[in-house]
């Protein structure tokens, strides 16, 4: 017999408004022998993202929602410790979805088989060598059309997607980019780490204002992670033929009334203005143009990056909560 157990959080109420503790629970899920074709896998990093704020409602999405009473599903990345599938490896470094859970037995046909290579640490595949910096890469590339001397503004540019975003347009040859970030030692992380040309702090307020001192020009192409304000800010920016990538909107995630619409959507006819919505799954073709070329760049040392890491998987739902308010710098990550 080989029988261990697992450590998984689960979602048992929907939010409303910000999420607390009381709306999930720590079970321990007891596993037996492997079945053929199974493997068993001990993470080593569980990944939390804004996205999954959205996977807690019961709503219309581009995924379904959580199930209530089921583990929180996600990014995740571990080392095979026992298998009954020949093709993953005892010893193995494998990538999956299984999410919130320090143990995880399944198929082997669930976990993606990565090279472990010496230097590279296991933490950023879940973001910037995986589907975080996809994510920017896609967003810049294929949804904004990003060109060479293009003036990029990003909002939430100090989370892990905007770390991202940042780097690769000056890497594609953007003459400017722009940040905002939730404060001051942010706003000088972007400037002194991540390249960013200018940033400014949006809890100063007047994020219109903001911008438009950074940005006296206008701005070509707008990341937005955020939504709200920034939105309305850009779309003030903006110059004829600008383009937006709308990535997430997390000024709302968490709102318990619908918000106002913004008050400058002329702006996107008088300007000829596009606005682009996107979800990577859609655009999951793209994965081997985006490894070669971000791994050229991390072999290089072009690419920076920051971790915010929060330890055991005890404290998964804290380290959920403190990212949605923003209390990270980079990629929010529980390590097992």
């Amino acid at each position: 017999m080989s029988q261990t157990s697992s450590t998984q959080i689960q979602l048992v109420r929907r939010p409303s408004g910000w999420p607390t503790h009381e709306d999930f629970r720590t079970v321990t899920v007891p596993y037996g022998d492997l079945e053929p074709g199974q493997v068993r896998v001990r993470n080593e990093f569980v990944s939390v993202d804004p996205y999954m704020r959205g996977r807690m409602n019961d709503s219309r999405s581009y995924v379904a929602p959580y199930a209530l009473g089921e583990t929180i599903t996600g990014g995740a990345v571990g080392r095979v410790v026992e298998s009954a599938a020949d093709e993953v490896p005892v010893g193995a470094v494998v990538l999956h979805q299984h999410g919130w859970t320090d143990v995880i037995q399944a198929d082997a046909g669930t976990f993606r088989v990565l090279a472990d290579v010496p230097g590279v640490p296991l933490s950023v595949r879940l973001h910037i060598l995986g589907m975080t910096g996809m994510t920017a890469y896609v967003g810049l590339t294929e949804i904004a059309g990003l060109k060479a001397g293009d003036t990029v503004f990003v909002s939430g540019a100090a989370g892990a997607v905007g770390t991202a975003a940042g780097q690769i347009a000056k890497l594609l040859g953007a003459k400017r980019v722009i940040g905002s970030a939730g404060s001051a030692e942010k706003v000088a992380l972007l400037t002194e780490k991540y390249g960013y040309d200018a940033a400014f702090n949006y809890k100063d307020g007047d994020v219109r204002g903001q911008l438009a001192a950074a940005a006296p020009e206008g701005i070509d192409v707008f990341f937005d992670n955020v939504g709200g304000e920034h939105l309305e800010a850009a779309l003030e920016a903006f110059n004829d033929g600008g383009r937006a990538a709308l990535c997430g909107a997390i000024s709302a995630y968490n709102a318990t009334e619908r918000p106002a619409g913004p008050d400058n959507m002329p702006n996107l006819i008088t300007r000829g203005l596009t606005l682009r919505g996107f979800t990577l799954g859609h655009y999951l073709h793209l994965a081997p143009e985006f490894t070669e070329r971000m791994t050229g760049w991390f072999a290089a040392g072009s690419i920076a990056y920051d971790e915010t890491i929060v330890d055991g998987i005890e404290h998964t739902v804290d380290a959920f909560l403190d990212m949605m308010r923003g209390a990270n710098t980079g990629k929010m990550l529980v390590r097992i």
